[in-house]
């Protein structure tokens, strides 16, 4: 039997907590992150390029409530942007998978994501275009230098003045109280708040526009691929 001198303290091993509650805590953690701090996307399609691509992986600012004319956001929605969330599969264990999702953040939801750019405000006057082909906001042109392939506009031929009219071309539309009219950077490939209005004069009911609360938050920077780690560009 060893004794220990008076300046030796006996060791005490370190508990360590079960390995099933060590998991559930690490989950809880990433819940909470996800939930009120950080959340991480995918971005499934081309209709932000050059901006984001697919593949990409990015991360949404879930604590900055505010948003300004330019910002990249996620926003949540259903099977259309009005409905607020998903139908139920009618499978047992997808359906499952999906709740575990909606409570930790973690894998699949019943709620879908889109990221758009944001070009009008509660209250704004939208249209497309003036003379030169911008966009144009409660009378003053956008200068978007973000805006990747856009539709065909040709001052002579094929504009808003001439018949045909240019698919770049929609009305004057009004962005209600409390949403938002967002459109893609890669216009010519985005099904966005003007899908339905290009082309023509009239601009009863054929936009679609964001809950201000379905927005997510805006997008704060790109983490895949490595070599374009970086902020996002808000215009």
């Amino acid at each position: 039997m060893t004794a220990t001198t008076p300046h030796e303290a006996p060791q005490r091993r370190r508990r360590r907590l079960p390995a099933g509650l060590e998991i559930l805590l690490a989950i809880v953690v990433v819940a909470l992150v996800q939930s009120f701090v950080a959340k991480p996307f995918g971005v499934p399609s081309q209709s932000m390029e050059e901006t984001l691509r697919i593949g990409d992986r990015i991360v949404v600012n879930r604590t900055d409530t505010t948003v300004e004319r330019g910002d990249v956001v996620v926003f949540s929605h259903g099977e259309t942007w009005q409905d607020s969330r998903l139908r139920p599969t009618g499978n047992v264990v997808k359906d499952a998978v999906r709740k575990v999702g909606d409570v930790t953040g973690i894998g699949p939801s019943s709620t879908a994501y889109t990221v758009k750019r944001v070009v009008g405000m509660p209250g704004d006057r939208v249209k497309c275009c003036d003379s030169e082909g911008h966009v144009v906001v409660n009378g003053d042109a956008l200068d978007e230098d973000y805006v990747f392939e856009d539709h065909t506009f040709r001052q002579a031929d094929l504009s808003c003045d001439t018949t045909p009219r240019s698919s770049r071309c929609f009305p004057e539309i009004r962005v209600p109280s409390d949403r938002l009219l967002v459109l893609g950077d890669h216009r010519s490939q985005s099904a966005d708040s003007v899908v339905n209005c290009r082309g023509g004069t009239d601009a009863e009911g054929c936009a679609r526009f964001v809950p201000m609360n379905r927005v997510v938050g805006p997008v704060v920077f790109r983490i895949w691929p490595l070599g374009t780690f970086g902020f996002v560009n808000h215009g």
